[in-house]
């Protein structure tokens, strides 16, 4: 007797139509993960060849920067109106559009407005991302779908520069973006794979989403002039808590707000979020300071900086999926103290470690901080993802979305901060004070269990 073509689940897609979806999902958050960090090593270059001075072409990425920070949670709400399939594709069309309008920009401005559009584009996938996912994967297989998504994030971020010099080094930077159009395509062609997934219909109000936007996009901006422009700063500081204020009073009373405060009531949900800030905030920390202690501390030169950096990522994509597949049958709440605990042990020993003791400890220290944030991120994902109502899993996406870019924040915000303050002491600080957010989601994981 043959096998069958298809292994049916009625909590998930069919095997082969899954396998698919997954490529679509992976691929597209892949592309967006890359797009964030493949342009910074070819800013010197951009910068040039539009003839703009450095500081202006910082815009090129902190357009996409933006647009993707005030889009998340709109976008998350649009999807559980309308449905996520649909968002999603469209997603990934703008995207991937906005990749061409970027390959062909004569100057500065028309290449940070396509950014901006990719920005949002890529908003709508990663908003939408773990929703699908949900429908994708038969709930006992949840845990090392997310697995898999984190590996996909941890090797983009780790082969982005990398990849972004090796373009360069052969061609232009257009070519920087027109990658993107052929893999869209792709993605785009496998999207259909996708879960159909039912929209409640919900109108996603417009003011609200403005008030998104006025409370994010003063706060990031507030964040790169803080050292610089202190009163400029506080301005926008003011008016992104003045925006917060009144977004949180007008969506309070809606049973399925824009900002999901109906999720951040369920205590599981609500932990789960302060220990993902905490350990985004370590791993900025390090990832700012370690290059810093590298170059100036040891003496050693970028690429070898880079070399040097690249265990933390690759650790994190061997540890995730097997953290995601373990906690299908463990605690996810003893999975994020332990992983906690070592992200939190790896940069206190990077810290403390004697300048002239030799670069090998170092790079055990790494792998132990990598493997410490893989051990806790897929774990707490699944958690803040699981224990929403399923038909608030965009909302629950687009808040674990929010919260590893608002930890990031904190993290680049942080470690400016020390370097205006500590001078040469600062990357060794940096790791010190990353361990102690390590440590506070570690803490915070441990109530969750707790609670139990």
């Amino acid at each position: 007797m043959s096998a069958p073509s298809e292994s049916p689940d009625p909590d998930g897609l069919p095997t082969p139509r899954r396998i698919i979806a997954v490529f679509a999902l992976l691929a597209a958050i892949v592309l967006a993960v890359l797009d964030g960090s493949i342009v910074n090593v070819a800013l010197p270059t951009m910068a040039g060849a539009l003839d703009v001075s450095p500081a202006a072409s910082i815009w090129i990425v902190s357009g996409y920067q933006l647009a993707l920070v005030v889009s998340l949670l709109p976008f998350a709400a649009l999807g559980e109106s309308i449905g996520y399939r649909r968002v999603f594709i469209a997603g990934v069309s703008l995207f991937t559009l906005a990749s061409a309008l970027c390959a062909v920009a004569p100057n500065l401005p028309v290449l940070v407005a396509a950014r901006v559009l990719q920005g949002f584009g890529g908003a709508a996938t990663m908003a939408l991302l773990a929703a699908l996912l949900r429908y994708t994967y038969p709930h006992r297989l949840l845990g090392r779908a997310i697995g898999w998504n984190a590996m996909a994030v941890a090797l983009s971020s780790a082969t982005g520069p990398t990849l972004g010099a090796a373009i360069l080094h052969v061609a232009p930077w257009p070519w920087l973006f027109a990658v993107n159009i052929p893999i869209g395509c792709l993605v785009l062609a496998a999207a259909r794979a996708l879960p159909e997934t039912p929209g409640s219909g919900r109108h996603v109000d417009g003011l609200s989403a403005l008030l998104n936007a006025l409370f994010f996009a003063p706060l990031i901006l507030a964040v790169d002039r803080l050292t610089e422009a202190p009163i400029w700063a506080a301005g926008l500081l003011l008016v992104a808590a003045v925006s917060l204020v009144a977004l949180v009073r007008r969506e309070a009373p809606r049973a399925a707000p824009l900002i999901p405060l109906d999720l951040l009531r369920n205590g599981a949900i609500r932990l789960s979020v302060i220990a993902s800030v905490c350990a985004f905030a370590a791993q900025m920390l390090a990832f700012v300071g370690l290059p810093f202690y590298l170059q100036h501390g040891l003496g050693r030169d970028a690429f070898t900086t880079g070399l040097l950096m690249t265990p933390w990522p690759v650790t994190v994509a061997v540890a995730a999926p097997f953290a995601g597949r373990l906690s299908e049958r463990v605690s996810t709440a003893t999975l994020c103290a332990i992983g906690a605990g070592c992200l939190a042990a790896g940069l206190g020993l990077a810290a403390v470690w004697p300048l002239d003791g030799g670069i090998a400890p170092l790079i055990a220290f790494n792998m132990l901080s990598g493997l410490g944030f893989g051990f806790f991120q897929t774990p707490n994902n699944r958690n803040m993802l699981l224990s929403a109502p399923k038909e608030r899993s965009g909302a629950a996406g687009g808040m674990q979305a929010t919260a590893r870019l608002f930890g990031q924040t904190n993290g680049a915000v942080i470690t400016a901060l020390l370097f205006g303050f500590v001078g040469d002491a600062a990357p060794r600080l940096a790791l010190a004070v990353g361990a102690v957010f390590a440590l506070a989601a570690g803490i915070v994981s441990a109530l969750r269990r707790a609670r139990v």
